[in-house]
């Protein structure tokens, strides 16, 4: 008899709900399970306590707190949790902060499905 692995949990995290359901529907079916998603940081990082997720797939323009914000936080108060940064604005001294800022990915809009999964899977295998 085998145990069933528990699925990689995923928080996704974009002001813009079509950006949310089209995240949600890429990752939906058998490798991953959705723990929920938040429009903005607050409701983000309220999120990450209740539920721990594995992976935050993160933008990083939200009104409020910006994704680099939240970032900091997610990284001060729940080191383990993964964060993939998500934005139009993939300038190099944007990812770079990102990354230093504690980011274990950056995926730039707009994305395709492969790649979003591919990305994914990368930062679910990182120590980081």
């Amino acid at each position: 008899m085998s145990v069933k692995k528990n699925k990689p949990t995923i928080l996704v995290v974009d002001d813009d709900s079509l950006i949310r359901d089209t995240l949600k529907s890429i990752l939906r079916g058998d490798d991953f399970d959705i723990a929920g998603e938040a429009a903005n940081g607050e409701a983000a990082l309220e999120l990450c306590r209740q539920r721990h997720p594995d992976v935050v797939l993160l933008d990083i323009n939200m009104p409020g707190m910006d994704g680099l914000e939240v970032l900091r936080a997610i990284k001060k108060r729940f080191p383990a949790t993964k964060v993939v940064m998500i934005s139009a604005e993939a300038t190099m001294e944007r990812v770079k902060e990102a990354v230093s800022s504690g980011a274990t990915g950056f995926i730039v809009k707009p994305f395709n499905a492969g790649r979003v999964l591919d990305d994914i899977i990368a930062v679910l295998n990182t120590k980081r």
